[in-house]
């Protein structure tokens, strides 16, 4: 026994305790360059290959749900709040439409948090709320709501967020003034105003749209101007314009033959402008796949136009039937064509006249049995008073498909041809005299 080593426990070498090694002191570039690499998520700045596909899987994923949804999601993590932001939101049948303060806040939201969204519609918000007025508003309109509507704070910087816009509709949006914003969209494709009253706006601005390809405007009355030569910037791209408002804007001017060479306008209908021109002058190339046409009455045979001599006629209906022989039958179904109340061949009625007996027929109108295109005179207060057909299409095969159609809508235009029936223009004043004498003699012999 050893006192000196008492308090000593002896320990045996542990087998299985590796050596040490003896290399390079820690922390040396030698020694970090031995220990094992941790793998990155970014190569040279970018995510790696896995990382950018799942964001893209994301992104696809997020692309099939509405923008509500989508605004849901975006709090699941980081990774699909980042893939909201790069979804480019489809084109949906309804899109999303701000009808309401919270949708109104949640397009705000949408503005920084979405802002691929392609399709939005502006609406009435509620009877309290107004959009910020715009550049030279109103002033009777702003002062009216100054007190009793609270505005909608950031409308325009909102707006002018949504860079991929395809489809923009304004549908009784409660705006005053002129808004730049929403006519710089590099991108759109649609453009819908309807019953904005108050929204200033030339068609010199949609410049900022060079992709538009549908432009439908009602309801906007003399807020909107300018000549629609200006249109000629969005040529090879517009399919269809459509101007039909109550009341009539006589601000949009110009001649509607300077769309004509418009290589993909499929619908043209300016009724509501007061643009100017005539029929005559639609040539075989001009228009060239056109299959719908509404001009006003300021154009020379424009619908509701007039004339001032009924030997007038025959030349402008020939020049109906060679341009929809051209085109597509239907081009000028409905419209209607006058007498100038000034007109020689037109003659006034006796008081008792108008009471017993049908107005002269002064009205011409297209009509359409089945896909056969004709015309008729009637009077201006019944459509059950009306001349014989005038056809410029033959009658169709008793075996074809449209046969059945055409003789059900004949018999119903054939049902107004009672009174000046063997006329297929409007009798003279003698003629008319004999046949108002003539119906009275019938009367009191069937009535004694």
């Amino acid at each position: 026994f050893n006192p000196i080593a008492k308090g000593r426990e002896h320990k045996m070498p542990n087998r299985k305790k590796k050596p040490r090694l003896v290399g390079p002191a820690a922390g040396s570039a030698v020694a970090t360059s031995l220990l094992p690499q941790r793998r990155s998520r970014r190569l040279a700045g970018k995510p790696n290959g896995t990382i950018a596909l799942a964001n893209a899987v994301a992104e696809n994923i997020l692309a099939y749900l509405p923008p509500e949804e989508i605004m849901r999601s975006r709090r699941v993590c980081k990774r699909w709040k980042d893939a909201a932001k790069k979804t480019i939101v489809p084109i949906t049948t309804y899109g999303f439409n701000v009808n309401s303060v919270r949708n109104y806040n949640l397009m705000v939201a949408m503005s920084t948090a979405m802002p691929n969204l392609t399709q939005l519609s502006l609406g009435h918000v509620d009877y309290r709320t107004i959009y910020d007025n715009g550049e030279d508003p109103d002033m009777q309109r702003a002062s009216h709501t100054f007190h009793s509507l609270t505005p909608a704070v950031a409308f325009q910087d909102t707006m002018s967020r949504f860079r991929m816009l395809r489809f923009l509709e304004l549908h009784n949006a409660p705006l005053n003034g002129r808004y730049p914003c929403l006519f710089e969209f590099s991108l759109l494709e649609s453009l819908e105003i309807d019953d904005c009253k108050y929204l200033k706006w030339d068609l010199e601005m949609l410049r900022g749209m060079p992709l538009l390809k549908k432009l439908c405007v009602s309801g906007n009355g003399e807020g909107m101007t300018g000549n629609i030569n200006s249109l000629r910037a969005l040529k090879n791209t517009l399919e269809m314009v459509d101007i039909s408002m109550i009341p009539i804007c006589s601000n949009v001017v110009g001649n509607f033959m300077c769309l004509a060479d418009f290589p993909r306008l499929e619908n043209l209908s300016l009724f509501s402008s007061a643009v100017t021109g005539d029929i005559r002058d639609i040539g075989e190339q001009d228009f060239p796949v056109l299959n719908f046409l509404h001009l006003p009455k300021t154009v020379v045979g424009g619908d509701d136009s007039k004339f001032r001599r009924i030997s007038e006629i025959s030349e402008y209906v020939n020049t109906v039937d060679i341009i929809r022989r051209q085109r597509d039958g239907s081009i000028f179904n409905d419209y209607t064509w006058h007498l100038t109340d000034d007109s020689p061949d037109r003659y006034s009625m006796d008081f008792l006249d108008v009471l017993r007996h049908p107005a002269p027929p002064f009205t011409i109108e297209f009509v359409q049995a089945g896909l056969r295109v004709g015309w008729y005179w009637r009077n201006d207060e019944s459509l059950a008073d009306c001349c014989e057909l005038n056809w410029l299409d033959p009658e169709p095969d008793r075996d074809s498909v449209d046969y059945e159609r055409y003789t059900e809508d004949l018999k119903i235009l054939e049902f107004g041809i009672y009174f000046f029936k063997g006329y297929h223009q409007p009798p003279t004043e003698r003629e008319y005299r004999l046949l108002c004498e003539d119906r009275s003699r019938l009367r009191r012999i069937v009535e004694p």
